[in-house]
């Protein structure tokens, strides 16, 4: 029903489209042009944070995922997957992506205070989407509002959750930075250009990833609160 709503498509799927959209054109982008550019040190994604993971006493696991643009630090195993580029490719764009998931690793060891946030919420959000979506039609339909706000709640979280997540992600990419300056890879004005690129580019994927949750949240008060 949201779909033929022109405020839904508006408030949210407009402007979705449109910002996920340069977000996802931008991280291509950058990504294209720095994965082909080889880092000053000749390393790839597993020589990368090896180097690294010495330096900073970090005690990760390395694996591979074959999603392309998949990398992850899986804090459950402390595991670092890296995509197929990303592991054997030595450019600029590996050892920036590598860095950034040390980033996530240095975060879980030294106890960050955001870590801990958005691991507490994160139970609920494996639910809360589609269950706020129920409440919400089922308490239009029925006119019982008050369900509909109860499922605007439980939306609420999975907002504060992608919120939480921006400060966890920039806060990795400058650990990663930092990690790659003090540990002696960027050994070029090139390396550092393109690693900033990179990782300023992926932000701003989780940047486009909050608005849209933050919109998707202002529509179903407006919808709710328009019944009242």
């Amino acid at each position: 029903m949201f779909f033929f709503d022109m405020n839904y498509m508006i408030m949210v799927l407009v402007p979705t489209l449109i910002i996920s959209g340069l977000a996802q054109w931008y991280l291509r982008s950058a990504y294209g042009k720095w994965g082909k550019i080889g880092n000053g040190n000749g390393y790839s994604g597993p020589q990368t944070a090896e180097h690294i993971m010495r330096y900073a006493g970090l005690n990760v696991s390395l694996e591979g995922t074959p999603q392309d643009l998949g990398d992850h630090y899986d804090p459950r195993t402390h595991t670092v997957r890296m995509s197929p580029d990303v592991a054997g490719r030595p450019s600029i764009a590996s050892m920036a992506i590598v860095a950034h998931e040390l980033g996530h690793a240095q975060q879980h060891q030294d106890g960050s205070a955001l870590i801990h946030a958005r691991n507490f919420l994160l139970p609920a959000v494996q639910f809360s989407p589609m269950l706020s979506y129920g409440m919400i039609i089922a308490g239009l339909i029925f006119n019982f509002t008050g369900l509909a706000w109860l499922g605007v709640g439980f939306f609420a979280i999975s907002v504060l959750f992608m919120i939480l997540t921006l400060p966890v992600e920039i806060d990795a990419s400058m650990r990663g930075l930092k990690l790659l300056e003090q540990s002696g890879l960027m050994r070029t004005a090139e390396d550092r250009q393109g690693a900033r690129t990179v990782l300023t580019a992926a932000a701003m994927t989780y940047v486009a990833a909050a608005v849209t949750s933050i919109l998707t949240l202002l529509y179903y008060i407006s919808l709710v609160s328009g019944r009242d």
